[in-house]
């Protein structure tokens, strides 16, 4: 009698699940298995969210996010509030038919090429409403503009998630976290592939001497075994992120660059268990195990990269201080004296200002906000602003921005603008455009990975057909050579990330590339102009040389 078994249903959404798929998420501790990737990235968007007691509750499976949007999915409706967008969205100039031109910057979660990158670019600009997207891959952010008659950001983020992605608005604190957590997963999918690859390898090199010296088939066949079991927790965890990212782009109609991996590591493992079950031929479990390791390596040194680069570029907001000193009733009080009392002083959190409220400032204490002085005279050290040395001399009426210190007296200021209208708001949008318009190398780099993959696994068809009838031992080997050696990841992770790991240096040492070709043309640069010599001097004069004017060295010319 034949035996049945249950199909495996959707934890989402209640469907049955194709044996062929291998999409998870952790809830609870337990690998809970999802239909598609558009199921995976709204549930696992619940349950970072904090809200999986949904899974608990629910009385019913909700439909697939092709067919409706999910309950989740209808919050984002929330971003469409401008007392929300106040926070990540401002105006831009851009010529619109009726409505405002918005723009925002947002955080995407699962981008892991140049392809991811270029399909949510051609997804975005292909909506009706959006003027501009350009995807920043080294930070994974995207900078979106659009006419907000036409579209609502709450569209945008509903159209990412269809295609498998998820995004947010940018929050610093938000994005380190996600890169820690990503961090994190590779930790474990990297140790795992290197300490199991290591026991493969010991006795791949134990297999690989037995033809010379002579092995007991006994012995090479339980090797092989041994090897194969090892084999297997690297293929179904870490080699799984691989394996998402190419169902992805094919179920999207793309070729990424996590195809050919794919391809390569199927090939490579299929042909090893039949050849171990079958008990002749060769086994690459090692090539398997090895080739996971390494890439996994490279994309662990490649989420440094972007985590350094976002902390270097991130940094100029964090030159604000946490908290600030608010005056109470200031604008009641008759005394002209800047020393407020202590009853009518609080200690408020800068995120909780609101515009026209007094601040008391201290000698050495960082301006909380752009302000306006209404009380006091002091020097204010501007240098992340202007580059200048020395402090400059600012007084009531005056101007000082949010983020530059109080050096000599105490002051009493209003606060200005908050948010996004401030000048470090202002400078770090500056850096996300500069990141994000992409220069001619990069833009290139993406166009030839994009349609080097197609090419590549072409190529690949045809050498393994000719090999496999020019000598059928080898036609393996060589095919899985030319799918891993002929990887473009090089050629589509190194340069977006040389150029935003650069940008991220010059931000260090107060350097802003405003236009996307700056770092192209640098070296090519003979000549510097600087408009002011406050950014290269300290103020202090001291004699560097005396050069006399005439070849007579006479000493009275010389004591005169």
């Amino acid at each position: 009698m034949k035996k049945s078994s249950e199909p495996t249903i959707c934890f989402h959404c209640g469907l049955p699940v194709a044996d062929s798929l291998d999409i998870f998420v952790e809830y609870k501790g337990e690998n809970k298995a999802m239909c598609c990737y558009g199921c995976q990235a709204v549930s696992q968007a619940i349950i970072d969210s904090g809200m999986d007691d949904f899974y608990s509750y629910r009385t019913s499976n909700p439909e697939k996010p092709e067919e409706i949007v999910p309950e989740f999915l209808q919050q984002l409706k929330a971003y469409d509030s401008s007392s929300i967008q106040k926070k990540f969205v401002h105006e831009t100039s851009d010529d619109t038919s009726n409505g405002k031109a918005l723009e925002v910057s947002l955080i995407l979660e699962g981008i892991t090429c140049a392809a991811c990158v270029w399909l949510n670019e051609k997804h975005l600009n292909a909506l009706d409403g959006v003027i501009s997207a350009n995807i920043n891959y080294s930070n994974h952010r995207a900078l979106v503009r659009w006419d907000d008659s036409q579209i609502k950001l709450s569209d945008i983020l509903e159209s990412i998630s269809r295609i498998g992605y998820l995004a947010h608005p940018y929050d610093p604190e938000q994005h380190q976290r996600i890169l820690e957590k990503e961090r994190k997963q590779q930790i474990k999918r990297l140790g795992l592939s290197g300490l199991l690859g290591m026991q493969i390898m010991i006795f791949a090199v134990a297999m690989y001497t037995g033809e010379w010296w002579g092995i007991d088939e006994t012995f090479k066949q339980s090797f092989r075994w041994i090897s194969l079991a090892l084999c297997i927790p690297i293929l179904l965890y870490a080699s799984s992120v691989f394996f998402k990212s190419a169902y992805r782009d094919l179920s999207n109609k793309r070729v990424g660059m996590d195809v050919p991996v794919s391809l390569g590591i199927a090939i490579a493992f299929s042909a090893s268990f039949i050849n171990t079950i079958k008990g002749t031929g060769e086994v690459y479990f090692d090539s398997v195990a090895m080739f996971t390791f390494f890439l996994l390596s490279a994309r662990f040194f490649e989420i440094g990269t972007r985590k350094q680069t976002s902390e270097a570029t991130e940094a100029l907001l964090n030159l604000k201080p946490a908290i600030a000193t608010r005056l109470i009733n200031y604008t009641d009080s008759k005394t002209d004296s800047i020393a407020a009392p202590a009853n009518q002083q609080e200690s408020i959190a800068v995120a909780e200002l609101n515009i026209g409220d007094y601040l008391l400032v201290r000698p050495g204490e960082v301006i909380p906000a752009d302000s306006i002085i209404v009380n006091g005279t002091s020097g204010i050290n501007e240098s992340l602003i202007t580059g200048e040395s020395l402090p400059v001399t600012k007084q009531v009426s005056d101007s000082v921005i949010g983020g530059s210190t109080n050096t000599e007296n105490p002051l009493i200021i209003q606060v200005s603008k908050l948010g996004e209208d401030s000048v470090l708001s202002s400078i770090q949008r500056l850096i996300d455009e500069a990141q994000h318009t992409k220069p001619a190398i990069a833009k290139l780099a993406d166009k030839i990975a994009t349609w080097f993959v197609s090419i590549l696994l072409t190529v690949a068809a045809i050498v393994a057909y000719y090999w496999y009838n020019a000598d059928p031992a080898r036609w393996l080997e060589i095919t899985i050579a030319t799918l891993v050696v002929s990887c473009p990841c090089a050629l589509s992770l190194a340069t977006p990330t040389a150029i935003t790991a650069a940008s991220g240096q010059l931000a260090k040492i107060g350097l802003l590339p405003k236009r996307a070709h700056a770092l192209e043309t640098l070296a090519q640069a003979t000549d510097f102009v600087f408009d002011k010599t406050g950014t290269l001097t300290t103020g202090r004069i001291k004699l560097e040389d005396i050069i006399l004017q005439t070849n007579d060295q006479n000493s009275d010319y010389i004591l005169a």
